[in-house]
Parts: C-alpha cells; structure tokens; sequence
C-alpha cells in the first residue's frame, strides 16, 4: 500500500511546533505535519545518558510510522543519532545533519550549544561529515552558561540574547554552527560577519523530499 504523503516529527520540547509548521507553509506547502513531542526523552538523555533513552527513541520513531508517516525527522540534537539509527522501514532523519554537512565544507568550524548533552553529538557529526568529504576541519566547541536555564523558564527572548552574544564573541572562525534547533532565531539577532547555520529549514527540507509523493520546496 502506498503511504501517504505524512513527515512526523519527534520533538523533546512543544516550542518547535509553531516553528516547523511556519516552515512548512512557506516552503513546502500540501505536506502533512505530525507532531510528536515528548519531553522526557531529553530529560532522561540529560540525568542518565543517551544510551538510557535509546530503546524509547526507537519506540517513539516507530510508533509514528506505525501512524502512517512517509519519514520520520527527529528535532533533538541530543538524540537525533539515536533516532537515525533506528530500522524503520521509512527514512529516518535527524535535522542538524543538513546544517553539520555544509559546516564541514569550511576549514574553521565553531559549535556553539546551549545544552552540554548537545555538544558531543553535534561536534561528533560535523565531523562525521567532514569524514565523507575527506576533510579535517579545526572544530571548536562553545557552551553558552546560563542559556538553557533560561529557556527552561520560558525566557525566550533571554535564551536568544545570550545565544546571540556568545555568537558575535567567536573569533577565528569560518562558520558558525547554532547546535539546538531551539537556538535558530537567534541567528538573527548577531552582528557578526560569519555565515550562522542553524538547523530548522534545511533539515525539515531534507525531510520532506525523502516522503514519498511529496512536491520540492516552493
């Protein structure tokens, strides 16, 4: 039977919703959106490490298959590997893989996070994709204090200045990686000169030309 023309998206926080169905009615019009949000999946990456939560990332990416999704895109830095990996039956995507393939097309990378749990699994995959260019690019990583706390008190504005300054202080860079999906209006919001990637529009891109059916992007 032919699957619809559905991308679910799994997400550890409610605040992507919005962003990714604005998204999608800018520039892929006519693809269905199923949100998946389930907090915890982060929570517990967090307290207990990735591999505790890996079964339940599985779970979670097979049950929207089960639902009738085409693909299937994970919006959690932290657990988007966990997510890719699973054997579906569908495509499997994690959103920072887009973004982390063009960053490894420079010579200077810098990965700014605002969660230590993204760190490793963005720097991990930027490298990741260097590796399949055959390149080796001097990565930096920058975790920016105090700016997590600020969007797990609803700070949005807060979370993003921060974001922002701690952008316009990298110095020696190339290009700049925003690691958090959370983090990509900030971008916005910098004055420096070098290229800011975040995820959200090439990785739901990615997504929505691996749905079978699916139109390019508008």
């Amino acid at each position: 039977m032919k699957r619809p023309a559905v991308l679910a998206l799994l997400h550890t926080s409610p605040v992507h919703v919005p962003v990714f169905d604005a998204l999608r009615d800018a520039h892929h019009p006519g693809l269905v959106l199923r949100h998946h949000v389930d907090e915890g999946l982060l929570a517990r990456a967090r307290d207990e490490g990735t591999d505790a939560v890996a079964d339940a990332v599985g779970a979670a990416v097979l049950r929207a298959v089960d639902a009738g999704a085409g693909a299937v895109l994970c919006t959690c830095s932290t657990i988007g590997g966990l997510a890719e990996r699973t054997p579906a039956g569908v495509p499997v995507l994690r959103v920072d893989r887009p973004m982390a393939a063009e960053a490894a097309a420079h010579r200077r990378v810098t990965v700014v996070a605002a969660l230590a749990g993204t760190v490793g699994p963005t720097r991990d995959l930027v490298l990741d994709e260097a590796a399949r260019r055959g390149s080796a690019p001097q990565l930096r990583t920058l975790l920016v204090d105090g700016a997590w706390e600020r969007f797990e008190a609803g700070d949005r504005d807060g979370y993003l200045d921060a974001v922002a300054a701690a952008v316009d202080g990298v110095r020696d860079a190339d290009v700049i990686v925003l690691a958090q999906a959370s983090m990509a209006d900030a971008a916005a919001r910098t004055r420096t000169t070098v290229p800011v990637l975040s995820s959200p529009r090439p990785g739901l891109a990615a997504a929505a030309a691996s749905v079978p059916g699916t139109a390019g992007p508008a």
